[in-house]
């Protein structure tokens, strides 16, 4: 897991695989080769059945894409929210990476490396300030969170398994905090993931705005599952 906050503690926001997966969920798209974030979930699938699935629970139409990768079918959701359940803390892994291409060229947790093998464990010199972090990753001279979930829809549990990739560093500087809250229910969690919009003015009149993913844990499986319908 990340520890990019032992270095900085006061960066830390204050708080009250092969894979056996059916589809991943995507909180951007590329339009024209440029990355775009995007207000609602995109999904993508091999399975037609779990297309289907997905379009009648969060809506959208499935349609095939030229991509060659197995996940070929796309349905762009009208939902930006979605209940999910968690199976525990190892539902999230994270680490930080810095790509050249397809090549990995940094792999660490923050403060020491994580590969390659012979590299393990040495100090990574990366920046000690989050700030310097996150600044050193925009020029593309530092990695940045590599963030993986993986959960099944609580409106479908045996659909299967997906998946959430994201870099996002508003992601990963709460990922203790949902950390946390998973350990503290010691099992499968009821939780919700969600596409968030964040507006503010700087302080020199520039206006900011941009989609970001959260994760809210809400409750134990267990105890959802044994609440009466409504």
């Amino acid at each position: 897991m990340l520890r990019i906050f032992e270095t900085d503690p006061d960066a830390m926001p204050k708080g009250t695989f092969s894979d056996d997966t059916v589809g991943r969920f995507h909180s951007g798209r590329s339009v024209n080769g440029i990355p775009e974030a995007i207000p609602e979930w995109k999904v993508t699938t091999g399975d037609p059945e779990v297309a289907a699935a997905i379009a009648q629970l969060m809506g959208g139409q499935p349609e095939e894409t030229d991509s060659p990768n197995e996940n070929f079918i796309e349905i762009m959701t009208d939902a930006k929210r979605v209940k999910v359940v968690l199976s525990g803390s190892g539902a999230i892994t994270s680490d930080m990476k810095l790509w050249n291409g397809n090549v990995l060229i940094h792999h660490c947790d923050g403060v020491e490396f994580l590969s390659p093998e012979s590299d393990k464990g040495i100090a990574c010199g990366c920046p000690r300030l989050m700030e310097d972090r996150k600044a050193a990753w925009k020029a593309k001279r530092g990695p940045g969170p590599s963030i993986s979930i993986l959960f099944r829809l609580a409106e479908d549990y045996d659909l299967g398994i997906f998946r959430f990739q994201t870099s996002s560093w508003k992601l990963a500087e709460t990922l203790h905090e949902i950390g946390n809250a998973l350990d503290k229910v010691g099992g499968e969690a009821l939780a919700e993931l969600s596409i968030e919009l964040v507006e503010y003015t700087t302080k020199k009149g520039r206006d900011v705005s941009y989609f970001k993913p959260v994760v809210k844990v809400l409750k134990s499986w267990s105890d959802a599952v044994a609440e009466p319908s409504k």
